[in-house]
């Protein structure tokens, strides 16, 4: 299994932290994919995703923590409302400088996909290809409805507890930049279309069947609204997080989707 190599870069944003794993040919010179974690997320949580991501693909990987999250640096301020795609216009290009990542396949679960998308959207041929994992196209419902849920939940201590593994003392400021920033009434016309229309890479849409923060529409929204080519995989008896619950699916799924891009 590929070995994680520890990064730290500086920024004028703040200092990142990122994890690149290397697959094992020292020949593969196709274009590293580069995760976007969720709204509770970092490198962590990722799990051995991000390895075995690596060993089925023969792609580098890079993986990294957002600004406030995990080990990156801290923040304090409430997320902008347009942090979704900021997140692919300012933090991305000072990633892909100092990792050397010229060409890469954006990937990202969650909100994360998202993020990717609109990277997908403005680094043109310099994304080979995009994939989402359980992204939101639009606020719905059914979001809403997830997120009061998981909010009611870490009202337990024990799953902040949880939380503060990955997130240490930041843990109560990324639940609430998850929860307030989705749940505020400005936030209601999010919508991921205008970047949508501007990616022409090809494009693979992962959902769980059974998302509890979306119906099959955002999916079905994301692979009709794209310019590119696009392949739509409902997963039957999936949630909201295929890459833990179906790894085998997933990952056989990007590999394939992935075989023939350079």
């Amino acid at each position: 299994m590929p070995q994680a190599q520890d990064l730290w870069i500086d920024t004028p944003l703040g200092a990142l932290y990122a994890c690149r794993w290397q697959p094992a040919s020292a020949a593969q010179a196709q274009a590293p994919i580069v995760l976007f974690h969720d709204s509770l997320g970092c490198v962590a949580l990722w799990r051995d995703f991000p390895a075995r991501l690596c060993a089925a693909t023969g792609r580098a990987v890079l993986a990294y923590d957002r600004l406030g999250f995990g080990r990156s640096a801290p923040r304090g301020d409430a997320l902008a409302l347009d942090f979704v795609p900021a997140e692919a216009a300012q933090v991305l290009p000072l990633l892909r400088a100092a990792c050397g990542v010229p060409r890469f396949v954006a990937m990202g679960h969650s909100v994360g996909g998202g993020m990717a998308a609109h990277a997908a959207a403005q680094a043109g041929p310099a994304c080979v290809a995009l994939v989402t994992e359980s992204a939101q196209c639009f606020v719905e419902p059914r979001t809403l409805a997830g997120i009061r849920a998981a909010e009611a939940a870490f009202a337990d201590p024990a799953e902040m507890q949880r939380l503060a593994r990955h997130h240490a003392e930041r843990a109560p400021w990324v639940l609430q930049a998850w929860t307030r920033t989705w749940l505020s009434p400005a936030f209601a016309d999010y919508s991921l279309e205008p970047a949508l229309a501007a990616v022409r890479c090809p494009t693979l849409v992962l959902h769980g069947e059974e998302d509890e923060y979306a119906t099959p529409r955002q999916p079905g929204r994301i692979a009709a609204s794209v310019a590119g080519p696009a392949e739509l995989a409902l997963l039957p008896g999936c949630r909201h997080v295929p890459h833990r619950e179906q790894p085998e699916v997933v990952l056989a799924r990007i590999a394939a989707f992935l075989r023939a891009l350079p």
